[in-house]
């Protein structure tokens, strides 16, 4: 049986540093600081993620320090005057926050990343409580794996169950996550599936390919009794 594609469970951070919606605006910049990160979970009752304050959040505060307050009154429903003017992290935190479980795959996390143009996501379960967070780096640890072990995945989950029987005509090597390949297939329609099954390996970085197709089939030869 092909390997389940690795998940956020896998690579997430489970020690995480979050507020809850009523931390003071130095609080938050403070629990940054301290933990070294750009943004956290806002919290609510028993753990709840409700929403996520960033940088980003923070900065209208000194964006507009010196802003003229008649000018502020004219801007009072743009949301950056609204968190300028803001003290508490409820009021500050962008909402709903974007989140992910932790039995999704890696690649859906990747693909709510990009959409949401976020750099991390909360790990929730299903009550939307918080478990973790995983980050963009979190997701690159899949291409620390080494080459032996992408081979012997490649080899155990995708060739051999291809097979009938252990075959030694395809031989397959991996170099700095790009796996290779070579020598011959007996059925060479099965080169997509074996390419699309190779790349869904979490950590290749690409396959290649060097075969050829088995040796043309003898000609039958007669049977007796058969007009040929």
């Amino acid at each position: 049986m092909l390997n389940m594609p690795h998940i956020v469970r896998d690579v997430m951070t489970t020690t995480v540093a979050a507020v809850d919606r009523g931390a003071r605006f130095k609080e938050v910049v403070e629990t940054m600081e301290e933990w070294q990160v750009s943004a956290l979970p806002v919290l609510a009752g028993e753990g709840r993620v409700v929403g996520v304050v960033s940088e980003a959040d923070l900065l209208p505060k000194e964006e507009f320090r010196e802003a003229d307050p008649d000018r502020l009154a004219q801007l009072r429903q743009v949301d950056d005057v609204r968190r300028a003017e803001a003290v508490t992290a409820g009021e500050l935190m962008t909402s709903p926050a974007v989140t992910v479980r932790a039995d999704a795959t890696l690649s859906q996390a990747a693909r709510t990343m990009a959409r949401e143009s976020v750099k991390r996501l909360p790990v929730v379960d299903g009550h939307g409580t918080l478990k973790g967070i995983v980050s963009r780096a979190d997701l690159l640890k899949v291409f620390l794996r080494t080459d032996e072990d992408l081979a012997e995945e490649v080899r155990r989950d995708i060739v051999a169950s291809l097979f009938a029987a252990p075959t030694k005509d395809l031989q397959v090597t991996v170099v700095d996550g790009v796996v290779t390949l070579s020598e011959r297939v007996r059925d060479t329609s099965l080169i997509p599936v074996i390419a699309r099954l190779v790349r869904s390996v979490e950590g290749v970085v690409d396959v290649q390919f060097d075969v050829t197709g088995a040796a043309s089939a003898r000609p039958e030869p007669p049977v007796a009794g058969r007009q040929l």
